[in-house]
């Protein structure tokens, strides 16, 4: 099985280039980002000390830009897993010379959970098992997580309602129970056409792996770029069933 795996997305061929966004569409990118800045002003008045959560996706470059092209007061931070591909930390270098303006914070799993964990389990035991797998995220996600939202007034993602199946009964403002945290969603209604067509508008820098047929980034061990027709989602965790596919950052309804 791992032979299999290593090799999925090696010699991966370029996704077809991008058109120029319409009238329409460029009409729309821009109404929904007015949107998106009176939430982002309005969650600041509401929770001063509140925080986002960029995983260097294509959505979130979309709030760094707006964030850090406007100044906004809200903290930025990251999860390095250990486990990130190549492309997306070379992005995170980008940004942060992109941005000189916005610092990055970088949150690291704790190596006194996840050493036991590797020894029990393996390297790549995350495989074997849901539960495995669940486990690993836990670690490597989660729990930095509950550090870097511990004291914060609120959280940001950049959660949209049509990435999978998990996710289309989610809103713009929800309540996070793991955390105890009011959770921003400020792109929920956004389409991808849409996503592109601002990153593209503001050349806003993105991760290469997107023009490589993966629409959906995460460790680089459990994303495999997808085939013209499938699920945006389906790249991740691509041995599961959809309805298991997240990690417990994002709790669906």
């Amino acid at each position: 099985m791992n032979s299999t795996l290593s090799s999925i997305g090696h010699g991966q061929p370029q996704a077809p280039k991008r058109t120029a966004p319409d009238a329409a569409l460029v009409a729309a990118v821009a109404e929904k980002s007015a949107l998106v800045m009176a939430r982002l002003n309005t969650i600041i008045d509401r929770h001063p000390n509140v925080v986002f959560a960029n995983s260097l996706g294509a959505e979130d470059m979309v709030l760094v830009d707006m964030i850090c092209k406007d100044n906004l007061p809200i903290g930025i931070f990251t999860l390095d897993t250990g486990r990130l591909n190549e492309e997306t930390y070379t992005l995170l270098e980008q940004v942060q010379k992109h941005y000189p303006n916005c610092s990055f914070q970088i949150m690291a799993p704790d190596f006194k959970l996840l050493e036991p964990w590797v020894r029990e389990h393996g390297i790549n035991g995350f495989y074997n098992s849901v539960e495995n797998r669940k486990a690993c995220c836990q670690i490597r996600k989660l729990e930095p997580l509950a550090r870097v939202l511990k004291g914060k007034d609120a959280w940001i993602t950049g959660l949209r309602a049509a990435q999978s199946v998990t996710r289309q009964n989610m809103d713009w403002e929800e309540h996070d129970a793991l955390n105890n945290l009011p959770k921003f969603n400020p792109l929920i209604e956004w389409s991808e056409k849409e996503i592109w067509a601002y990153i593209d508008l503001n050349q806003v820098p993105y991760n290469a792996l997107h023009d490589r047929f993966y629409p959906s980034i995460g460790c680089a061990p459990c994303t495999r770029a997808i085939t013209p027709g499938e699920d945006v989602r389906a790249g991740r965790w691509w041995w599961e069933n959809p309805e298991t596919k997240e990690c417990g950052l994002h709790k669906a309804k």
